[in-house]
């Protein structure tokens, strides 16, 4: 199975090469990765087109300008060969030489267009420092609404789906990567299956949870995502959907202490 592995970048040269050198690591082969810059300043470029040799022709490289995050992403899967479909954020790296492995297993031997798993944050300086752990679980029906979704960075979906259902909503700004997993599984009922699994180690301060601003405006963003797709959802839900968040954060830093 073929996978499209999808990098939008902006000014991402201090940690761009961590998260090729993890695709490169893959005991699974059969993918494509694709960048999509955003017209970086830097030498996010340059870095690159460093590994064009490496990746041969694996790697295809774009930059144009885009409003945003969600609409580069957009503009990746508008580029996708693969059949299935995934995002690795610029400074983000697979957690292991299996994880591609694994997901295709799971697409291989059971009938699904989805998957999704565990992930770890870190300090962006000093990716041995675990900052909160997320501990999936299988979906079951109207998880979303209970305060469960899986974590984006390790969701990897069938491109067909996308196709008929839509990619992301850019107009949900920090939220986008919430309200398509909400419109795919629980409104359009694809078939999922969590992993088990650590596959993804992300450096703390993503769009949806950098700033406080950011929180509060995710949230609300998540309230019009339930609104949007015509799911019921009690108007406490982002406090049942933080407080598991806050709580993991404490035991994490009793830990380091």
């Amino acid at each position: 199975m073929k996978f499209s592995i999808i990098t939008a970048t902006y000014n991402s040269a201090a940690t761009l090469a961590d998260t090729l050198d993890s695709i490169l690591r893959q005991t699974h082969q059969d993918y494509e990765v694709i960048i999509q810059d955003g017209v970086s300043a830097d030498n996010t470029l340059d870095i690159a087109h460093c590994y064009e040799e490496r990746f041969g022709d694996r790697l295809r490289i774009f930059s144009e300008k885009d409003n945003g995050l969600y609409d580069a992403m957009n503009r990746g899967v508008s580029h996708a060969t693969g059949d299935v479909i995934g995002i690795l954020n610029s400074d983000d790296f697979y957690a292991d030489d299996k994880v591609l492995e694994r997901i295709n297993e799971a697409f291989v031997h059971d009938d699904i267009d989805c998957t999704y798993a565990d992930l770890v944050y870190v300090m962006y300086a000093d990716t041995t420092q675990v900052v909160r752990r997320w501990h999936g679980s299988q979906y079951t029906a109207g998880g979303f609404a209970r305060g469960w979704h899986p974590a984006h960075p390790t969701f990897y979906v069938k491109r067909e789906c996308l196709s008929k259902y839509g990619a992301f909503d850019t107009s949900f700004a920090v939220s986008a990567d919430f309200e398509l997993m909400l419109r795919l599984i629980e409104k359009h009922g694809i078939k999922s299956r969590y992993l088990p699994y650590c596959l993804v180690v992300m450096r703390e301060g993503g769009e949806s949870n950098g700033t406080l601003r950011n929180v509060i405006r995710g949230n609300c963003n998540i309230m019009r995502a339930f609104r949007k797709n015509g799911i019921k959802v009690s108007i406490f839900y982002p406090i049942k959907r933080l407080l598991p968040k806050v709580a993991e954060r404490i035991r994490n830093i009793r830990f380091r202490l």
